[in-house]
C-alpha cells in the first residue's frame, strides 16, 4: 500500500479537488490511503471561531457561517445539484459543530480547540471522498479518530502506538482507495485530540508504519524539498535525495516541508518518503531514504520567525550550573515553550524559544524571582546546514546579530532587522 498526503493548499477549492482526482489518474489509486488536511485556510478560520467563542463575541455565529459558506461554494462547484447526499453529510457536520458550541461546558481552551478545529479535516475528507465516488472511484472514508489513539494532551497529543497499530492493521481495507483525516486522533474517552499543527504529515507516517507501506508521498505546491524557502531566498535549489538523518536534522531545525515527527517511524521501517508536486505529479521530486546522500551538497537555509530570545543571568554573579539549567528546562517543559537554540557562559544562559501557547508572561514571573531576565521579542532564527562564508553573509546582511552559534555542520544566527 502507498500512503499519500494532500495538504490544505492542494484542496483549497473545487479546482484543487479536481486536481487531486487528476493526480490519482496519473499515478494510480488502487491500494492507496489518502491523508487529507482541512481545506485552504479553514484551520485559521476555525481558530477565529474559537476566539469568538471564548470572547463571547457577537461575531461567533457569523464566523461559523463564513466557514460554512466557503465549503458550500466548493460543494456547488463540484456537484451538479444540491440533491447529492454530500450536502446533507456536510450540513450534519456543521450541525454537530454548532451543537458543541451551544452545549460545551469545558473551560479548557486546548480541549475546546481540538473539538472545533477537527471539523476542518472531517468536512474536507467528506467532500473529497464523495467527489471521488461521484467520478467513479470506489472509496472508503475512515474516521481517523477510530484508528489513531492518543493520550489526552490536547493540541499536542502523544500516540498510543500499540493500540493504534492494532486498530489500523485490523480495519484498513486493501485494494481500495482509503481516505482519512490528517492531524487528528482521539483519547481513551473518545474525545478528539490533535497531533500538533501541521501534523497531517505525521498521520501519514503513522499509517505507513502500521501498514508496512511501500512508500509515503507528500504532495505539495513545490517541486520537492528545496535548500531554502523561495519566499525568503532567491535561487532556491531542489534537493533530489536526502538521507533520513539529514531530513531529520532539517526538520529538527524547523524546515517546514517535512513535519519533525514524520521521519522517525518511517526510518524505523526504512519506508521511503517522497515530496512531490501536485502541479506536476510525474516529476521525480525529492526522495528521502536510507543511505541517500544530500544532492547536491548545498547550504540549506531554515528560517523561524516570531521567536523569543531570553537571556538569564544570576543575580549574585554565581555560576549557572547543571542544577540551574535543569530547573530552567523543567519550567520550559511545564509551560510548553519549545527551545530552538541554547548558549551559556559562566553566569548567563541564553535560549531562543517558540512560545506558541503564549505562556512566557507566566514563566517570566517565576524566572524573575531567581534570575535577571532580559528578552527580545519577534526575533528571527536562521539555521544554515552545510554553511559557508557566502551563506553566512546572506543571513547576516543588513541585520543586527543578537546571538551566533557555529558547529562543524551548522550555523545558527538570531537576528533583528536593522
Amino acid at each position: 500500500m502507498r500512503v499519500f498526503k494532500f495538504g490544505g493548499a492542494s484542496v483549497k477549492d473545487a479546482e484543487g479537488i479536481k486536481n487531486v482526482y487528476d493526480v490519482l489518474q496519473k499515478v494510480g489509486y488502487e491500494d492507496v490511503l489518502l491523508v487529507v488536511s482541512a481545506m485552504g485556510k479553514t484551520t485559521n478560520a476555525l481558530e477565529t471561531v474559537i476566539k469568538n467563542y471564548f470572547d463571547k463575541s457577537a461575531e461567533l455565529n457569523s464566523s461559523v457561517q463564513e466557514v460554512k459558506k466557503y465549503h458550500n461554494q466548493i460543494l456547488m462547484d463540484l456537484f451538479e445539484e444540491e440533491k447529492h447526499e454530500v450536502f446533507t453529510a456536510v450540513n450534519n457536520q456543521f450541525s454537530d459543530l454548532e451543537y458543541f458550541l451551544a452545549h460545551n461546558k469545558s473551560p479548557n481552551y486546548n480541549f475546546v480547540y481540538d473539538q472545533i478545529v477537527s471539523y476542518g479535516e472531517l468536512i474536507s475528507t467528506t467532500i473529497l471522498s464523495n467527489f471521488m465516488s461521484f467520478m467513479g472511484i470506489k472509496t472508503q472514508w475512515l474516521d481517523v479518530r477510530n484508528f489513531i489513539k492518543t493520550d489526552a494532551t490536547y493540541r499536542d497529543a502523544e500516540v498510543d502506538w500499540e493500540l493504534t497499530q492494532k486498530n489500523i492493521a485490523k480495519n484498513v481495507k486493501r485494494k481500495i482507495l482509503n481516505i482519512t483525516q490528517g492531524f487528528l486522533g482521539s483519547d481513551e474517552n473518545n474525545f478528539t485530540t490533535t497531533l500538533g499543527r501541521e501534523g497531517s504529515d505525521y498521520t501519514a507516517a503513522i499509517f505507513a508504519y502500521c501498514l508496512n507501506a511501500e512508500s509515503v508521498t507528500i504532495w505539495k505546491d513545490v517541486p520537492g524539498v528545496m535548500n531554502a524557502d523561495p519566499r525568503y531566498f532567491e535561487n532556491a535549489s531542489l534537493l533530489n535525495q536526502i538521507s533520513y538523518r539529514e531530513a531529520i536534522e532539517l526538520a529538527f531545525y524547523g524546515a517546514t516541508v517535512i513535519h519533525p515527527k514524520t521521519l522517525q517511524p518511517l526510518q524505523k521501517k526504512e519506508i521511503p518518503l517522497f515530496v512531490k508536486s501536485f502541479i506536476n505529479p510525474l516529476l521525480p521530486g525529492t526522495r528521502v531514504a536510507k543511505g541517500a546522500d544530500l544532492e547536491p551538497y548545498l547550504p540549506c537555509f531554515i528560517v523561524k520567525r516570531n521567536q523569543l530570545l531570553i537571556s538569564l543571568s544570576s543575580i549574585d554573579f554565581s555560576f549557572i550550573m547543571e542544577e540551574n539549567i535543569s530547573e530552567i528546562f523543567a519550567l520550559f517543559h511545564q509551560f510548553k515553550i519549545k527551545v530552538n537554540l541554547i548558549q551559556n557562559s559562566a553566569i548567563s544562559f541564553s535560549v531562543c524559544v517558540e512560545d506558541k501557547f503564549e505562556n512566557f508572561k507566566d514563566l517570566n514571573a517565576i524566572l524573575s524571582k531567581k534570575f535577571k531576565v532580559d528578552f527580545d521579542e519577534n526575533v528571527t532564527l536562521y539555521t544554515i546546514r552545510h554553511f559557508n562564508d557566502k551563506a553566512a553573509q546572506t543571513v547576516e546582511e543588513n541585520k543586527t546579530v543578537l546571538l551566533k552559534q557555529v558547529s562543524r555542520e551548522t550555523m545558527q544566527v538570531v537576528t533583528k532587522e536593522s
